[in-house]
């Protein structure tokens, strides 16, 4: 049943405003989801006002059929399915809270599906060559050992590029060797800490201070600092294992690239699927059972070169 508005809102801009505070302050979601979503609907917006004109589109008037033409533009435009779906996303969050809200007497994107797409296998490192990537870092020097420190700790834990660059000082327990991270949606999770992980980062907050040193900053929590004592940002620590894993491997050299091999790693060593989907702090299995079929392929891969009546041809 159709519910009538309780207040008839034509400003677009208002009600992004009021969408994005809510995906913001309610929904807890991270800044570069909201720096997305805005790129989002910023197109939508142009595309609606170069088609229809915004003043004669109000959103009580955007349809179904208004949204499948968006979409169609989109296609024309050869953007990937990936990234049509998370346009898709968008503009499902976008109106449905317009209609929980009753600033719509129907949701347009109710009945929106998103695109199959391909899953890509992820990206792995062998565990040779991250042995090898772990020995690069001057353990001579503060930014030496820090960059170890955050490779271990990257590998050790399989948590994200966002999660490690948050982690502050009151998220280490090294007593009963976790950490606290704050995942998507800011969801919080206990991670183990391995004994290489806790050793790397043991040594690296003996040294911390030397980097605190150099700013005027007071009460700095981040863990994780740049040479001038500051927080080391997201990209900061993406260009640190970037430069190590490109000396080691072909395969990949992002962060994500070691969560990847992580799970895997995890996997082949037999470890239970359950577990491994905690320890990434995926919210539905569907997400862990992608590195399946990587543990998949390398048993099949063992049996072909072990058992002597499989076709190694």
């Amino acid at each position: 049943m159709n519910k009538s508005p309780s207040i008839q809102i034509c400003d677009w801009d208002s009600l992004f405003d009021r969408f994005f505070h809510h995906l913001k302050t309610e929904r807890t979601y991270s800044m570069y989801t909201l720096i997305a979503y805005g790129i989002d609907i910023k197109q939508f917006y142009l595309f609606l006002d170069q088609k229809f004109g915004l003043e004669k589109l109000p959103p009580v008037k955007v349809s179904k059929q208004v949204l499948r033409t968006y979409l169609g533009y989109l296609r024309k435009q050869n953007y990937l399915a990936t990234t049509i779906n998370r346009k898709i996303a968008c503009l499902k969050s976008f109106f449905g809270y317009l209609y929980r809200q009753n600033h719509i007497p129907a949701n347009p994107a109710g009945g929106l599906f998103s695109l199959r797409t391909e899953k890509k296998i992820p990206q792995t490192v062998n565990y040779n060559n991250i042995k090898q990537a772990f020995t690069l870092p001057d353990e001579n020097s503060v930014i030496g050992i820090r960059d170890q420190a955050i490779l271990e700790l990257f590998y050790g834990t399989g948590i994200r590029l966002s999660e490690l660059s948050n982690l502050e000082l009151k998220n280490i327990d090294f007593v009963n060797g976790l950490i606290k991270v704050s995942g998507k949606g800011n969801k919080q999770r206990l991670v183990p800490l391995g004994q290489f992980a806790s050793q790397s980062l043991k040594k690296y907050m003996e040294v911390r201070e030397q980097l605190l040193q150099k700013t005027i900053l007071k009460d700095v929590q981040a863990i994780f600092l740049n040479r001038y004592g500051k927080p080391l940002s997201r990209r900061g620590i993406q260009r640190r294992v970037e430069k190590y894993l490109r000396l080691v491997s072909t395969d990949g050299t992002s962060p994500h690239v070691l969560r990847h091999s992580f799970a895997t790693h995890l996997l082949d060593g037999g470890a239970d699927l359950m577990a491994v989907k905690e320890l990434l702090g995926h919210s539905d299995l569907s997400t862990t059972q992608i590195y399946t079929h990587v543990s998949t392929e390398r048993l099949k891969e063992i049996y072909r070169q072990a058992h002597p009546r499989a076709d190694r041809d």
